[in-house]
């Protein structure tokens, strides 16, 4: 007879999630309305071309994304080495709030406002990775059951907080201006902290990890710089090209004019070159370090190649409160209705579709036996992204050629792409943490994070691509438009990314890494 006690949702979990919905709708409301601000506010006067300046707003909020979701592999480090996470999410979420207060005090003069958008990309990156793992450390393997339950939760009051900022910041703006617009998030983003600090007894906290030989950066040293006889070198050479290629990057400066990007592309570089050098020489590891060791940077190697092929997807799903955005001004749409409004259509789709799927759809396939693998699930929200775009390019031309139609339009790619988005980001982020070892949930939730700058990436190097007078001249030459050039390049994109992302996830081997 067993009579072991029926596990029970840890009491803590509550304070976790209100502090989540809080934060997510400060984030998401200053971003929400960071486009029509600068198009309308900000930049109006100092670029009066109308194309050049939603080029620039594009830029300035696609940078910031690069930021906000680049700062989590500098949270994760301090956390996982440090102060633990706790203590780690306390204090960035301080810089966080004086992020929201600039913009709020500084609207009408750009240094003021650009040092406020730093501030808050610094303080939501340093807690972005931070949260989600945190909320997995209340768990353990008597409980990992409830845990594939609450990260569904944690992902419905992100856009539960999505939703009413979406909505309702857009009229803020238009009605009370910016000061207001941007002080109500930051009002939201300081009750997140309290929220969170009064929790602060109920949680389970795991020290940060002590100085380990056999940590994962001294692994990756052993393997690419000790020689062990008869085996291969060629990764050293590998690691250094990719070095030469990423110091050759600061090359793009004159071409992109902006050192955000530059500095990502560098990054990339090393990562790629790094991560497949290591792959190379691994086994020049083995026997200086544990097996278990080595055996964990193979494990978060492979881990990070199904972030890589993720990154095409975020390039796509963020465009939304840009390209997306920008082709709304455009369409026909009530006089009360702001175009940044539509985004409250991605959230509101999210909180159905995740109940819908976890109450019917999911136990409807599982009964039969046909539910889909996580990797699985993901390979398909990829391509509903693709397909997101076809029809928002499909109707770039019908824009373009001066048919002036419905708004109501882009609920049909937005259907499509939160529909993606559930089964590529509600199930990554579970999937992340339980793949991660136990010693970098917070590091590897950065590396998850990453992938999103890495998509914004990608929009600004393609976007500063097809701008170059050349390029530009041999699209309008094929009969469309710039824009839709792009939204039909990335299509292709994300299905190119899918196909293979499906065909990884068939070699790649899922473990199990919750505490015991």
């Amino acid at each position: 007879m067993n009579t072991e006690p029926k596990a029970r949702m840890p009491p803590q979990i509550p304070f976790i999630i209100a502090n989540e919905g809080c934060e997510r709708f400060s984030f998401y409301g200053m971003r929400n309305i960071l486009t029509p601000f600068l198009t309308t506010v900000l930049l109006f006067t100092a670029i009066p071309d109308k194309a050049a300046r939603e080029l620039a707003a594009s830029d300035v909020f696609h940078n910031f994304v690069i930021g906000v979701y680049f700062f989590p592999l500098i949270g994760g480090f301090i956390a996982d080495r440090f102060f633990g996470k706790y203590n780690t999410i306390l204090w960035f979420s301080l810089i966080y709030c004086a992020g929201h207060g600039c913009l709020a005090l500084f609207e009408d003069e750009p240094n003021g406002f650009y040092v406020g958008l730093t501030l808050i990309a610094v303080g939501s990156g340093g807690i972005k990775p931070l949260v989600a793992s945190f909320m997995g450390d209340q768990f353990d393997s008597r409980t990992k059951h409830l845990a594939k339950m609450v990260f569904d939760a944690f992902y419905w009051i992100i856009n539960f907080g999505s939703f009413f900022a979406s909505l309702l910041m857009p009229i803020f703006l238009r009605d009370f201006g910016p000061a207001v617009a941007f002080g109500i998030p930051g009002a939201l983003m300081f009750v997140a902290t309290v929220v969170f600090w009064a929790g602060r007894n109920r949680y389970v906290r795991i020290a940060p990890a002590p100085r380990n030989p056999d940590s994962f950066m001294n692994v990756v040293k052993t393997a690419l710089f000790t020689t062990k006889p008869g085996a291969s070198n060629n990764g050293r050479i590998v690691f250094w090209i990719g070095v030469v290629l990423a110091i050759a990057s600061l090359g793009l400066y004159q071409w992109l004019h902006d050192i955000v990007p530059v500095l990502c592309t560098m990054l990339v570089v090393i990562l790629a070159f790094g991560g497949a050098a290591t792959a190379m020489q691994l086994e020049n590891a083995r026997g200086k370090h544990s097996d278990e060791a080595v055996d964990g940077v193979r494990a978060v190697l492979r881990l990070l190649i199904v972030f890589a092929l993720v990154t095409p997807f975020w390039s796509l799903f963020d465009q939304k409160a840009s390209t997306w955005v920008i082709q709304a001004n455009d369409m026909t749409k009530p006089s009360w209705f702001s175009p940044a409004q539509m985004q409250a259509l991605n959230p509101m789709l999210v909180m159905m579709i995740i109940p819908f799927n976890n109450i019917v759809l999911w136990p409807a396939l599982r009964r039969r036996g046909k539910e889909p693998s996580q990797l699985s699930k993901m390979t398909i929200g990829i391509a509903l992204a693709g397909i997101s775009y076809l029809i928002v390019g499909g109707m770039q031309l019908v824009i373009d050629g001066g048919t002036k139609f419905s708004i109501v339009w882009q609920v049909l790619p937005y259907i499509f792409l939160t529909t993606g988005e559930v089964l590529v980001s509600a199930t990554g982020i579970e999937f992340a943490y339980s793949q991660a070892p136990l010693a970098m949930k917070g590091a590897i939730m950065s590396f998850w994070n990453l992938a999103v700058t890495v998509g914004n990436l990608w929009v600004i190097l393609s976007k500063h691509t097809v701008k170059g007078e050349a390029m530009t001249s041999a699209i309008i030459d094929v009969g469309i438009s710039p824009t839709a050039f792009l939204m039909f390049f990335f299509a292709v994109f994300a299905f190119l990314a899918a196909l293979a992302f499906r065909a990884y996830a068939r070699r790649y081997r899922v473990i199990d890494n919750y505490r015991t």
